[in-house]
């Protein structure tokens, strides 16, 4: 009896650079909660707006968060040119 001859039937689901970008991606969103962190303040009694409502808290990280999750779908649906069927 004849074997029959096993194929290669690997499938990759992502190629490096899509990997790349969804580091890239999951690093904004890292960086954007780090930045939205903080905002305590020693006495419970006092309310500081200006440090809880700041540009850093309520869009810089907004704006790296959202960047982030951009990345995330780019990199899961971008196809290399050059790929080999």
């Amino acid at each position: 009896m004849k074997q029959k001859k096993q194929e290669n039937t690997d499938i990759k689901l992502f190629g490096k650079v899509n990997y790349y970008i969804l580091v890239l991606g999951l690093i904004f969103i890292v960086i954007g909660f780090i930045l939205m962190s903080g905002g305590k303040t020693s006495d419970p009694n006092i309310f500081n707006a200006d440090e809880l409502f700041s540009f850093r808290r309520l869009s810089l990280s907004t704006i790296f968060i959202i960047a982030g999750y951009a990345l995330e779908v780019i990199g899961i649906l971008y196809k290399q040119k050059n790929e080999m069927d």
